[in-house]
C-alpha cells in the first residue's frame, strides 16, 4: 500500500515512511501541488493510493464518491512533522487493514 501526503503534509516525510509504506509520495513530487482536492482524488484513484491529509476535503469526497481511492484525515491541528511522523507510523496496521477494506473509503486519525 502507498500513501499520497497532501500539500499540508510535508514532503520530508515521505522517505521516512517508504520503510513501513513502499512508493509513498507527496503531492508536490507529482506535479500535484497546485491540483484542486478533486484532481488529486481522481489521480490517487487512478493510481492506487491512499490519501493522508490534514484537510477535511478529501472527507467530503470519500463521502460523496466512495473508493477508490480511499482518505486518511490527520485531525491533529498544528503539530511538528515528527508527530505526524509517529501517528502514521504507529498507525500501520491500522491504515493496512482500512487499505484492505473494499467497503471503506475513510479514516480519521487523531492523537
Amino acid at each position: 500500500m502507498k500513501l499520497l501526503l497532501d500539500q499540508n503534509i510535508s514532503r520530508k516525510l515521505v522517505p521516512l515512511l517508504r520503510e513501513d509504506f513502499p512508493d509513498s509520495a507527496h503531492v508536490a513530487e507529482l506535479d500535484l501541488a497546485q491540483s484542486t482536492d478533486r484532481q488529486i482524488w481522481d489521480y490517487a484513484g487512478q493510481n492506487d493510493y491512499v490519501i493522508v491529509s490534514k484537510d477535511s476535503d478529501f472527507r467530503q469526497l470519500a463521502f460523496l464518491f466512495g473508493p477508490p481511492p480511499k482518505a486518511v484525515w490527520l485531525d491533529v491541528g498544528n503539530v511538528s512533522s515528527s508527530t505526524i511522523l509517529e501517528l502514521i507510523r504507529s498507525s500501520r496496521e491500522t491504515i493496512n487493514h482500512f487499505s484492505d477494506n473494499t467497503e471503506e473509503s475513510f479514516m480519521l486519525l487523531s492523537r
